[in-house]
């Protein structure tokens, strides 16, 4: 028996709506993971690392940053892609359970009220380095970082793009 895909909009959800739901599962022993990005154009290196945060997870929560952080973190060609749309295909990804947004330049805030069991961020950055870590950590959760897979990045998507000649 097939089961059909979730709605996406039962995927996308308020930080406040997020935090209710997020109390039930844990209280069900559910392992919340936490992670974050401004996901501005969807690639393989974004799909890959999503699947493996998954593997860590029994509720994967992926916030993005909102339009004006997003250009204040990479400049003022940036988003490509609005909030809205990245939040609708970031949700489309079977291994993601819920998607929300941040306004703020770090996810700290999000992080401290949606409280996850784990925090992950990929290989390029170092536990330590990551946002919220220390948080986590001191009230009993994990925090990862999970392989970055080389060469793939939206910075070099746009580059490409850019060079190649129109005609």
């Amino acid at each position: 028996m097939t089961t059909r895909p979730r709605r996406l909009s039962t995927k996308i959800k308020t930080p406040a709506a997020l935090r209710k739901l997020l109390k039930t599962f844990q209280k069900k022993r559910q392992r919340v993971v936490f992670t974050n990005g401004c996901f501005d154009i969807l690639h393989r290196g974004h799909v890959t690392y999503l699947e493996e945060a998954r593997k860590l997870a029994d509720i994967l929560v992926v916030a993005l940053n909102d339009d004006e952080s997003v250009k204040r973190l990479k400049g003022d060609e940036r988003p490509i892609n609005r909030l809205a749309e990245r939040l609708e295909v970031t949700a489309a990804l079977e291994s993601v359970d819920f998607v929300t947004w941040f306004e703020d330049d770090t996810p700290l805030a999000l992080i401290l009220k949606l409280h996850p069991d784990m925090l992950v961020k990929g290989g390029d950055w170092k536990p330590q380095q990551i946002v919220g870590a220390a948080e986590v950590v001191a009230w009993g959760g994990k925090v990862r970082s999970l392989p970055y897979l080389e060469g793939h990045s939206t910075t070099r998507i746009i580059e490409k793009t850019r060079k190649k000649p129109r005609g």
